[in-house]
């Protein structure tokens, strides 16, 4: 989420302020997966392990019981991109939507992380698209931002609305121009995300337009699939 001096600087203290606040909770503890909780359920996800878990329920074990932060055993499967253990708990019924203290579900972590194996079998499993996180975002926006081409594809399939406006003020489509790189994978990120009918011409907070922020940042590509696309 780094942002070079000149980019800081055009964009103020309010908005860095906010991408600081971002960057220091964007990442929860034990983000591996492993060593998150003592419950068995919970251990057996962090190792992958879809045999024990197939054990542990047939025993008893409570399928989305949380630990200390509110996490199931599938959102800690998820931290971890432990598919084998989500596909398990996913087959067995837990719930894809279930969140934790900080408001992540297994299916908003897979979208923002690009865990699209995770992802496309929370989609099959009733995933809320219209769920959010803790930014007000849904998983299309940090996955914009982070440049999960193939992720931004799945959802935009899915049908998970490419104009969702998050607390910041942002779109996908200014996510992806504001905080990317203005490489190749971003770049096809805002193509995908312009032919899907993402309104190029929405503004941000304080009224600049994604194409006002390509030009700022020199974003060449951007900027001509931007003024193909209509942007002013």
């Amino acid at each position: 989420m780094a942002l070079s001096q000149r980019r800081i600087g055009w964009l103020g203290a309010p908005v860095l302020l906010a991408l600081v606040f971002m960057l220091f909770n964007s990442i929860p503890s034990g983000a591996s997966g492993e060593n998150m909780s003592d419950l068995p359920l919970h251990a057996a996800a962090a190792n992958d392990d879809a045999a024990a878990i197939g054990q542990l329920l047939a025993k008893g074990a409570k399928i989305d019981v949380r630990d200390k932060d509110g996490r199931s055993a599938l959102l800690v499967a998820t931290l971890g991109n432990k598919v084998n253990a989500a596909e398990a708990l996913i087959q067995a019924g837990a719930d894809v939507n279930l969140k934790d203290n900080i408001n992540d579900s297994a299916y908003l972590y897979a979208g923002a992380r690009g865990h699209l194996d995770i992802l496309k079998l929370t989609l099959q499993n009733g995933a809320d698209l219209k769920s959010t996180n803790r930014y007000g975002g849904t998983a299309l926006i940090p996955a914009s931002e982070r440049g999960h081409v193939d992720t931004v594809r799945t959802l935009i399939e899915a049908g998970v609305d490419v104009d969702h406006v998050n607390n910041l003020g942002w779109t996908a489509l200014l996510e992806a121009i504001i905080l990317g790189d203005g490489g190749e994978r971003h770049v096809e990120i805002v193509k995908l995300l312009v032919d899907a009918g993402a309104d190029v011409n929405l503004a941000d907070k304080d009224g600049v337009t994604p194409l006002s922020h390509a030009r700022s940042s020199g974003y060449d590509a951007m900027i001509g699939l931007l003024e193909k696309a209509g942007a002013k």
